[in-house]
């Protein structure tokens, strides 16, 4: 209990070391250019207490739970030995973190409201809601494919960057030919997906197969995934668009 005050506490401290360059430019920028006085200073004051306990909380829990967990689980589904189970794992894994992600589900309803309002989505909420919905199951199934093509690349070698540089073309490509008003949520999108609860359990997975796959080195073909989670759901939410006006 004492070890974990301690951890808590050091993490708390280097949240307020992290903290400190943006509440410096705020006040700088409303005390000093816009000359303003700060309302309601003790609140703020609170607030940024419970933003510095909750990120020290947070922290703390993704090295208790989340990155062991996603370790070893990957290190589990690779001594099994077992191909199908791991890209299933992955699939699932992806799909469902992402379902999950909160800057997600925002982000989709504000684009359903939206299309709304341009008339290409109907005025009632159950349409709304509809594509809100259809537009986040998207995202999450490129993230799932996303780590299915990451955990291949790990276990085949596959250089990276030839990878996202032919992603990034497809992107481009499809961009040409998707609705203008989509262009700019599909970008949005590959950014949402990468958010609190998926990037812990992604790096984890590609950490922990790295790890225990021969031959291969974790700093080098460890990470990544989150590149692909990134880049997919772009790709996707274009594709989502362009079959939408057919």
């Amino acid at each position: 209990m004492l070890a974990e005050i301690k951890a808590l506490s050091r993490l708390t401290l280097e949240t307020a070391r992290d903290l400190a360059p943006i509440v410096g430019v705020v006040a700088i920028f409303q005390l000093w250019v816009l000359r303003q006085p700060i309302d309601d200073l003790s609140m703020k004051i609170i607030g940024l207490l419970f933003v510095m306990a909750g990120l020290a909380v947070f922290i703390r829990g993704l090295e208790l739970a989340l990155f062991p967990l996603g370790e070893s689980l990957a290190d589990a589904f690779a001594n099994k030995g077992n191909l199908t189970w791991l890209l299933l794992f992955a699939f699932a894994l992806g799909f469902g973190t992402t379902v999950a992600e909160p800057a997600l589900i925002a982000v989709s309803g504000e684009a359903a409201r939206t299309m709304s309002d341009i008339g290409a989505v109907a005025a009632d909420e159950a349409a709304q809601n509809g594509y809100a919905d259809a537009l986040r199951y998207t995202v999450a199934a490129a993230v799932g494919t996303s780590l299915v093509i990451g955990v291949l690349r790990i276990l085949l070698g596959w250089p990276i960057q030839y990878l996202i540089i032919g992603g990034y073309v497809i992107v481009v490509v499809m961009t040409g030919f998707a609705p203008p008003e989509i262009v700019g949520i599909a970008y949005d999108s590959g950014g949402v997906t990468t958010s609190t609860v998926t990037v812990p359990l992604t790096t984890a997975l590609g950490v922990g197969l790295a790890s225990v796959i021969k031959g291969r080195n974790p700093m080098v073909d460890g990470f990544g995934l989150v590149a692909f989670a990134s880049l997919l759901p772009i790709i996707f939410v274009l594709g989502f668009g362009i079959v939408g006006t057919w």
